[in-house]
């Protein structure tokens, strides 16, 4: 049943205007610019036509009709072909968005990610008789005042300025639509239903019963979940043009509240310092070269609780693998830790949960890696229970760890500087701080093991951190490492 009446005599049409995140500048001679984000793209030589249709594009929708009425009133007849050139040149290089309308009814907007020469997405047309399903990895999200409808396989989105046609796409996630319930759903007829398909199944939104099923059971998309591709795709600028890399989009945003982590030295809080680096017996034997320690790096699950971990052992531990080294003058804010590390940042912290230490009561701990000491967070209870069995279960380890690491990113720097990429860059960060850990382990003749997943929430509610301010992204088990017998039992 039609929900809107069909529009007897209306007219088809297509028209354009300046993508919505960029825009157009005019330099001292007279040249006009194109620019958004990474790109630039310098208009010489524009006759008063073709400037005005630019300027016109940056405001408004213009049509077909609405140009060439535009460019011949202010050239020649002779002046309309190198403006329509131009558009469709804007066109294929994804500087122009494109409307769809009937009459007046506005019916579907398509929204260039990419930019450049080969852009646009291939070309998909509706077959007679064909239905279609929702691709898994659509995603719909509010941007500058509309609604788009993304895939991170496509290099355009579609936005919906006709609202029944996002009913379309909710119908399409649970039963196969065709062209009979685009046209009924819409109140179109079949042939601009199927000029709305063709757009639909270009962005990769609608897709045939074999494409969704490749989605979900045939590899490599079958393996991917919608959240990590839709990651990989923004941090990776293949089929988008958004803003990626150190912009410092936030430098001018005032400062979050301070964190455990900045105000945790300054408190009330217990803190234990820790053996000094190269005091005697810490280090009674040579360490093996890079290559030897590599040759015998792997995950160890059994821990000697015979013969547990020291606190000497814990503080050269965390000396070798988080320390802070002060560089400059003023000794505090700027310096380096000993693996590299998105911007010279310092984003990652690391917290010891402690289960079994010699020297050491068991409880939550915060390294403050500036003054080489355990700062006091939690003591033992229910949720410390709950993060350590979580831990052995995700390990699969015997017994509880003797000490669990947590290692968590303190967003907001990377986020200030980067755009795209920050949460990609804190994880890039773990990944090589988890395997330095690995390295120094193996020299020290301990236990390691990096665990899959954590208990993000009782860490969070022990501490009381904001999971959105300095989420704990990765973490890593340590002990002290049983004989060679009881390692293999």
């Amino acid at each position: 049943m039609n929900r809107t009446p069909l529009l007897h005599g209306a007219v088809k049409t297509e028209s354009y205007r300046l993508r919505a995140d960029a825009r157009l500048t005019e330099e001292p001679g007279g040249c006009l610019v194109l620019e958004q984000s990474r790109y630039r793209l310098r208009l010489p030589g524009l006759e008063a036509g073709r400037r005005a249709l630019l300027l016109r594009m940056a405001e408004n929708w213009l049509g077909d009709l609405q140009i060439a009425q535009l460019v011949t009133g202010l050239d020649s007849d002779s002046r309309l072909l190198q403006a329509q050139l131009l558009v469709r040149r804007l066109v294929l290089h994804s500087w122009l968005e494109r409307r769809i309308s009937l009459g007046t009814r506005a019916l579907l907007d398509v929204v260039p990610r990419r930019i450049g020469a080969h852009s646009m997405p291939p070309r998909h047309r509706h077959g007679a008789g064909a239905a279609y399903r929702l691709s898994r990895f659509a995603v719909l999200r509010a941007e500058q005042s509309r609604m788009v409808v993304y895939s991170p396989l496509s290099t355009v989105g579609i936005s919906c300025p006709e609202p029944r046609l996002t009913a379309v796409l909710a119908r399409a996630c649970g039963e196969s639509v065709g062209l009979g319930e685009v046209a009924g759903e819409l109140g179109l007829d079949e042939s601009t239903a199927e000029l709305l398909l063709n757009e639909l199944l270009s962005a990769r939104l609608l897709l045939t019963p074999q494409e969704a099923e490749a989605e979900t059971r045939t590899a490599p998309l079958a393996l991917w979940s919608a959240e990590e591709l839709w990651l990989h795709d923004r941090t990776r600028p293949e089929r988008h043009a958004a803003p990626i890399g150190a912009t410092d989009r936030f430098r001018d945003l005032p400062e979050p509240e301070p964190g455990i982590t900045e105000t945790v030295s300054g408190s009330a809080r217990p803190s234990i310092a820790l053996p000094e680096p190269g005091t005697a017996g810490l280090r009674d034997r040579p360490s093996d070269s890079l290559s030897a320690v590599m040759s015998r790096r792997r995950s160890v699950r059994r821990h000697d609780d015979t013969r547990p971990l020291t606190v000497a052992q814990l503080g050269e531990f965390l000396h070798r693998v988080q320390r802070f080294e002060p560089r400059g003058r003023d000794g505090g804010a700027n310096g380096v830790r000993p693996y590299p590390g998105a911007g010279g940042l310092g984003e990652l912290e690391v917290y010891a949960l402690v289960s079994r230490c010699a020297g050491l009561r068991s409880g939550l701990y915060h390294y403050d890696s500036a003054h080489h000491r355990l700062t006091t967070v939690a003591a033992p209870g229910t949720e410390t229970e709950r993060m350590l069995s979580f831990a052995r279960a995700t390990a699969t380890m015997p017994g509880p760890p003797q000490v669990l690491f947590v290692i968590t990113a303190r967003v907001g720097p990377l986020m200030r500087k980067y755009e795209g990429i920050p949460y990609a860059l804190a994880l890039k960060d773990a990944g090589i701080l988890t395997a330095w850990m690995y390295l120094v382990a193996t020299d020290m003749d301990l236990a390691p093991c990096a665990l899959g997943a954590g208990d993000a929430a009782s860490f969070a509610a022990l501490t009381g951190l904001d999971p959105l301010a300095e989420p704990a992204i990765a973490e890593f088990t340590l002990g002290s490492r049983p004989t060679e017998a009881e390692e293999q039992s």
